[in-house]
Order: structure tokens, then C-alpha cells, then sequence
């Protein structure tokens, strides 16, 4: 008699989406700080904390930190206007990784273009920001709704919490669930902080060229998200 228990998801299969993403988040937002003047695409928070330093200290860019917070909102706002309204709801995972494609890839063409930037208050800085921002405010209004049972994958002040919790959990009681969860937390930490030190050092390599490296990733899940079972699937 065959077995009828569905085979259950290896670790690849839980884990790519948020590692994947989190790296992707992590070198993306810290290309955006290296050369836009301490510019955050993903922690809108972060730059209104660096627009109130700048105010303080008279620093450049004020006006386009600023900016950040209602570009946000407005690409949260459409995001949002569009799943509500899609008539394939099937694919609006994979419609909004490649939007996010899109946009990153439209990031790295503006870098490249209007590099080197020299005026933290330049257009060039603004356009370009704007771009990297829009494309991770697409991704984190999936997060809070297509895909709001996985951990964030950009917001990290949240998942290094959850980390602090799942090893005190461990600590105390190390059952199997209890190093599932500090697996789970500790992975999408890590991913971050590679994210992060790759972006970095390809970005010296590579200049702007280093996004379209952290493109191929988002397209790659934009594929696998045509697969009904890859929400079920993912951590």
C-alpha cells in the first residue's frame, strides 16, 4: 500500500524565501547608505533619525529623508490598492517580486548613471534612493499580507528580539521546537548581516553592477512563487 502522508518540506524549502530575501534586504539597504549619503531604502524609520541629526548638525540630504516617509506610504498604499484588486490571486506573490526586480534594476541603471554623487542634496540622490526604497516598500507590504507568515526580511530590530527570546527559550528548556524556532530566528540574523557585508564588498568590486547580482535572487522566487504549494512551503 502506498503511503499517503505528504512528504514534508526539507530546510531548503522552508528557509530560501526569508534567506534569500534577507540577504537581498541586507546588501541592498547598505548600498543605499554607503552611497547615498546615509540614505535608507528599507528603514524609513532610520532616516527620519538621520533627518533629525542632519537638522541638528546642518548635514546634507534633509529634505530627501524626509521624502522617504510619504514615497513609502504612497508604494504601500498602490501595493496594497493592487492585491486587493488583482483578478490572479494566485500570482501576486510572483507579481510583486518581480515588480520589486523592477525596481531594484531600475536602482542599479540610476546609480550608474548618476554616479559619482557629490551633492547629498541632488535630484540624482533623491531619484535613485527612491527607487531602491519603493522596490523594499513593495516587499514589505507583502510581508504584512501575502506573505504575513513569514518573519519580516528587511525590519531586523523585530527578528534580532525574536532571536534573544528563542535562545533564552533554548537555554531553558532545549527541546526539539525550541532549536527549530532559535534556527529560524538565528538563520534570517545571519542572512542579514552577510546581506549586508556582501553588498558592501561587491559593491567596492563592482560599483552599481553589485545589485543586479541581488536581482537575480527575486527573480528566481518571483519562479518558484508560481507554485501554489511555495507559501504553504515557506518558514
Amino acid at each position: 500500500m502506498l503511503s499517503t502522508t505528504a512528504k514534508s518540506p526539507s530546510f531548503w524549502q522552508r528557509y530560501r524565501a526569508p534567506v534569500l530575501l534577507t540577504v537581498v534586504g541586507g546588501a541592498i539597504d547598505t548600498i543605499g547608505f554607503i552611497t547615498l549619503f546615509g540614505f535608507f531604502t528599507a528603514h524609513v524609520t532610520g532616516n527620519l533619525v538621520l533627518a533629525g541629526s542632519g537638522l541638528v548638525k546642518g548635514e546634507d540630504g534633509l529634505w530627501i529623508k524626509l521624502a522617504s516617509v510619504p514615497l513609502f506610504v504612497l508604494t504601500v498604499v498602490v501595493t496594497k490598492v493592487y492585491i486587493d484588486n488583482s483578478r490572479q490571486q494566485r500570482l501576486i506573490l510572483t507579481h510583486l517580486l518581480l515588480a520589486e526586480a523592477v525596481f531594484l534594476t531600475a536602482f542599479m541603471i540610476a546609480g550608474l548613471s548618476f554616479q559619482p554623487f557629490t551633492d547629498g542634496n541632488s535630484i540624482t540622490v533623491a531619484v535613485t534612493g527612491g527607487l531602491g526604497l519603493t522596490a523594499l516598500a513593495i516587499r514589505n507590504t507583502a510581508s504584512k499580507t501575502v506573505i504575513k507568515h513569514m518573519s519580516p526580511t528587511v525590519l531586523m530590530t523585530g527578528n534580532t528580539t525574536q532571536l534573544g527570546i528563542h535562545l533564552s527559550d533554548y537555554l531553558a528548556n532545549r527541546t526539539l521546537d525550541n532549536a527549530k524556532k532559535l534556527a529560524h530566528s538565528s538563520a534570517l540574523v545571519s542572512s542579514f548581516v552577510i546581506g549586508a557585508l556582501l553588498g558592501a564588498l561587491l559593491y567596492v568590486k563592482l560599483s552599481y553592477w553589485a545589485v543586479g547580482l541581488f536581482v537575480l535572487p527575486v527573480l528566481y522566487l518571483a519562479w518558484l512563487a508560481r507554485d501554489k504549494s511555495f507559501l504553504q512551503n515557506i518558514g
